[in-house]
């Protein structure tokens, strides 16, 4: 194939190809903060509730151009309950007093268009909190993001019967903290934007924060070449319907 049809190829092949990275924990002066808001690169920042930078990561994400969501602390099948941080979702709660939490969720995180979960792989799986949950959603018109800690999880199912938006995690950068795997799964995203046209993959501030933004960093030109990086909400409609994006 002449080099002019090669180029034309993948210049027409990374048009329909996106990819959607998320960066999780924000909201509690977790390391890697700035490096991660700084890369030359649109994201999706989950911020968690009532914590001592919320308020400030989520002003200063949107400012820089990025797309925030609440990354709501919910109850995990192993782990201490006292581990979620304040306003977490538990599967003891009534349905009266999910709601309060989740709506207070919602209005603590300044720009938020959408939610997913912190943890939460057995608030996932349960049928009722997650559809309270979905409920609240949709009446105040986020989009929801499954991060899939569990398989198990009710979200897809759920969303589809309320017609709400929702989108799926396939992958995280970081559940181990070396920059080995880090490397490892940024490989792994590489070899999905050859398979598929649209991509979700986590990331986390924190513990490896630093580690997961120097990776990223190298990574960004990488995928530039071969798809479009956007924000959760472009994979699903148009970005000017959203009218809280810069």
């Amino acid at each position: 194939m002449p080099l002019e049809s090669l180029a034309k190829t993948t210049e027409s092949t990374n048009i329909q190809k996106h990819v959607a990275i998320v960066i999780d924990d924000f909201g509690n002066g977790m390391k890697g903060t700035d490096e991660i808001l700084s890369l030359p690169i649109p994201l999706t920042v989950a911020v968690m509730p009532f914590l001592s930078t919320t308020e400030k990561d989520a002003k200063l994400a949107y400012n820089k151009g990025h797309e925030v969501i609440v990354h709501l602390p919910m109850e995990p099948l192993h782990g201490k309950k006292s581990w979620l941080g304040p306003g977490a979702i538990t599967t003891d709660l009534t349905n009266a007093e999910i709601r309060k939490r989740v709506n207070a969720a919602i209005d603590d995180v300044p720009h938020a268009v959408g939610m997913n979960n912190h943890m939460g792989s057995k608030v996932t799986a349960d049928e009722r909190v997650m559809r309270t949950i979905l409920e609240v959603c949709k009446e105040r018109g986020l989009y929801y993001l499954d991060s899939k800690t569990t398989s198990k999880s009710v979200v897809s199912t759920l969303a589809n019967q309320l017609e709400i938006p929702f989108l799926e995690n396939e992958l995280f950068f970081d559940e181990q903290y070396t920059t080995s795997h880090i490397v490892k799964q940024a490989n792994l995203l590489m070899n999905k934007i050859d398979k598929d046209n649209e991509i979700i993959a986590i990331g986390h501030v924190g513990i490896a924060g630093e580690k997961t933004a120097s990776v990223l960093k190298q990574y960004v030109p990488l995928v530039k070449q071969k798809a479009t990086a956007v924000r959760l909400s472009e994979l699903f409609v148009d970005p000017e319907e959203v009218t809280d994006i810069q």
